[in-house]
């Protein structure tokens, strides 16, 4: 059984774009690994911006500064 684990930051993606992420997802390993869909499990883990770090500093204090 196939799982894959999105991560992104918590930042509006809409349930719609979440239900494309989902499918692109789960295609690409039927397409490039020949998985079943069936039983390929997708999970998306929204992150808030301060709980996420890049070079040492949030990603909210990067957007601050339009890094």
């Amino acid at each position: 059984m196939p799982y894959i684990n999105i991560r992104i930051t918590k930042e509006g993606a809409t349930p719609e774009q979440k239900a494309q992420l989902i499918k692109g997802a789960t295609q690409l390993l039927v397409d490039v690994l020949g998985k079943n869909p069936q039983t390929t499990v997708v999970v998306i883990d929204e992150v808030e911006t301060d709980n996420w770090g890049i070079a040492g500093e949030t990603v909210t204090e990067r957007r601050k500064r339009g890094a």
